[in-house]
This record gives C-alpha cells, structure tokens and sequence, in this order.
C-alpha cells in the first residue's frame, strides 16, 4: 500500500491539478479570515472550507490516473486496494493543507470568545481546530470518494452530486462535520473549547464505509 500511496502522490503532484482547490482554499481564507478575530470563530471556517477542498482532491486522485496506467496498476496491485490508495492520497493531502491553515490561523487570530473579553487558550483552541478539520477532511474524502468513479461515472452527474454532498455534509444535522464546526462556533460564544472527538469519530466512521465500498465496487466493476 505505501508504494502505491507513492505511486499516487507523484501522480498527484506532477500533474499541478492539485493547485485549484489548494489555491481557491487559500483565497477564501485570505478573503474570509482576518487577523485579530475569535480564534475558534476563524477555526470553525477554516474547518469547514477544508470540506469541499477535500471532495474536490479526492475527485481529481481518482480521475487523474490514464486509463492504461489505472488498467495495469490494478492489474498488478489489485483495482481495489488501487483504488483505495489514491483516495488515502487525498485524504492526506487535505489533512496536510488543513493543519497548514489551521495553525497559521491560530497564530493569526485573537486567544478571546465572541465577546472579545474572555480569555480561551490558544493551544486547546489549535488543537480542537485540528480535531474539526480532520473530520472535515476525512468527511470530504468520504463525499468524493462516493461522488466519483466507480459510483459515478458521468462527470456532469458526479460532480454536480459532489457539490450537493458538500454542501449537505456541512448543514445538515448530524452531520459529523457539521457538529465539529457548530461545536466550535458554539464554544466561542460560550467562552468554552469543545473537543470534537465524537464528530470525528463518526466522520472516520462514514470515511472507512466509504472508502470500503469504493473499493469493492472498483474491484468488481475492473475490466
């Protein structure tokens, strides 16, 4: 698995289809984050834009491979345990850009609740932020890795359902990414820092059926 993990990560980088997602997601925070806001206000959105940079990456993982290439790893390796160690690839790609953000982000805002007069630690805020884009990453994987091939195969079906899903997996309740930003919205105008650990939990949960089922339906659909 970690050679094929290699495999897809050089195929990810050489082909720069990486950069629209990493870019946009870096222009909403420069747009939407200020210095000297609530810290756990500005980690909730940093949190949660992380979701759709996700699908989005797990999508171009998945698609990005030439049929031939796709056809003679799966051949070698297996099309499911292929298939699964390219969506690990994005996984690890978003998790890597949403700790990025969620760090500088924390240097950049003000240790203080919604009232800008009560004091939350800036370590347990960074660490609960980390938490929330975790889940937010493993739920977008989740979402591309079930909007994408072998589940969809038209791209205009798949990525129109990949948008709805994000959006989705953000608003709706009970949704595990969901409950891990309103927990930190709700702690700001608390003065309180919740840790995540049960949306994250869940979003491992819905990440590892996702990814499973990805898998075998690559397996049994493979040429």
């Amino acid at each position: 698995m970690t050679a094929l993990m290699r495999y897809h990560a050089a195929l990810l980088l050489r082909s720069q289809r990486w950069l629209p997602p990493f870019l946009l997601y870096a222009a909403f925070l420069a747009i939407s984050i200020q210095a000297g806001q609530p810290v756990l206000d500005s980690l909730g959105y940093t949190a949660a834009a992380l979701l759709p940079v996700a699908a989005w990456l797990a999508r171009i993982c998945v698609t990005g491979e030439p049929a031939a290439a796709r056809g003679c790893v799966a051949a070698a390796a297996g099309p499911a345990r292929a298939h699964v160690a390219c969506l690990l690839v994005a996984l690890a790609g978003a998790t890597a850009l949403g700790t990025l953000a969620i760090l500088v982000v924390t240097l950049l805002s003000d240790p203080v609740a919604s009232d800008h007069s009560t004091r939350v630690p800036l370590p347990a805020a960074c660490g609960a932020g980390l938490l929330a884009a975790l889940a937010c990453a493993l739920l977008g994987t989740a979402v591309g890795a079930l909007t994408s091939r072998p589940l969809l195969r038209s791209p205009g079906r798949a990525v129109l359902a990949l948008l709805l899903a994000a959006l989705l997996s953000l608003v709706a309740t009970g949704s595990p990414a969901q409950a891990a930003v309103q927990g930190l919205v709700t702690g700001s105008r608390q003065g309180t820092v919740p840790l995540p650990l049960l949306p994250l939990a869940a979003a491992a949960l819905v990440t590892a059926v996702a990814l499973a089922l990805a898998g075998a339906l690559a397996s049994r659909r493979s040429p």
